[in-house]
């Protein structure tokens, strides 16, 4: 499988913007518990991309894999950084 066409939906503004909503919904948003904010990153990634690289079923799919793709980005950076010394 040739991922090089994945390069044309890829953009790197909708995972940045996702991480920044996420970390300000998780630390300054104390109504929202932590379980929503997958599927708020989610909706906000697929509608970011719609708004960027414009109205197709495949930008909407790929900025929602792009907010997803935020969550996961934080939680592997969190785990690296919070790993602790045995």
């Amino acid at each position: 499988m040739d991922f090089t066409v994945l390069e044309d939906y890829f953009v790197l503004t909708v995972v940045l913007a996702c991480l920044i909503v996420g970390y300000i919904i998780k630390k300054w948003i104390k109504d929202v518990d932590n379980k929503f904010i997958p599927t708020i990153l989610t909706v906000f990634g697929a509608l970011l991309n719609l708004a960027i690289s414009g109205i197709s079923i495949e930008s909407a799919i790929f900025g929602a894999f792009m907010g997803l793709a935020s969550t996961g980005l934080h939680q592997a950076f969190k785990q690296y950084i919070e790993k602790k010394v045995e």
